[in-house]
């Protein structure tokens, strides 16, 4: 949203009633689909500021640039469940749902994924403007956004589970880090203190000024298989 906004600022100071339409956008009552970007463009259109290519230009570069934003739409339990283990088994079909055929220690919800002996857990969190109050997808953020994010992967049930891995989702981007449980029990970011009676559960946020610390844990979709033996490999 702050590229579409900044091009259509531009556009607008080109007009010679600039403070006048602004004006009238800020008394502006939108109701669904019209709202204040479909009242500017009409008018950049009609006053031919904006060209019909021009148009159909910024048209396909915001849903590149927002190809992932329906996944803000989804409930928490929806995002953190059923889409999370859905899109790690997209890249690497070989995974299961844990059972007790698969592992007879296994026991109800301790762990999210099962892959030739590895138990895996799967945390999802999306990447949200940390100050803003409005509605999840107004609050998504790019992954060139400036604007400050908190990501928490919470419920980390680290003695439970030998890898965990970590989906985070942008606007226009999805990004994967592989952990083994004891890289994250020694993680200096790592809380175990996280709700009163959520014991064995802690929690992990990161942030604008912590993100590249995790870089060595980042995997490509197509490294995620091997990154998650890799950090089997690692515990101790």
């Amino acid at each position: 949203m702050e590229h579409l906004e900044r091009e259509l600022n531009a556009l607008m100071s080109e007009l010679p009633d600039e403070d006048e339409l602004r004006i009238r956008l800020e008394s502006l009552q939108s109701v669904f689909p019209f709202n204040e970007y479909e009242y500017v463009i009409s008018t950049l259109l009609g006053r031919d500021t904006l060209t019909l290519e021009r148009y159909y230009d910024l048209r396909d570069q915001y849903i590149e640039r927002n190809c992932f934003l329906h996944i803000f739409d989804l409930t928490t339990r929806r995002f953190g469940d059923t889409w999370a283990f859905g899109q790690l088994k997209s890249i690497i079909p070989e995974i299961r749902k844990p059972s007790r055929d698969l592992d007879p220690t296994y026991q109800s919800q301790e762990y999210d994924a099962f892959l030739d002996g590895i138990r895996i857990e799967i945390k999802s969190a999306r990447a949200l403007d940390r100050y803003s109050a409005a509605s999840l997808t107004e609050k998504a953020l790019a992954s060139d956004s400036e604007k400050p994010f908190d990501m928490i992967f919470q419920q980390l049930k680290a003695d439970l589970c030998d890898v965990f891995v970590w989906i985070a989702v942008w606007r226009d981007t999805i990004r994967y880090w592989v952990l083994s449980s004891h890289e994250v029990k020694t993680n200096q970011y790592y809380s175990d203190k996280q709700h009163r009676g959520n014991e064995g559960e802690g929690q992990l946020h990161i942030k604008n000024n912590n993100i590249t610390e995790f870089d060595r844990y980042e995997c490509r979709p197509a490294e995620l298989e091997i990154g998650i033996r890799s950090a089997f490999d690692r515990l101790p």
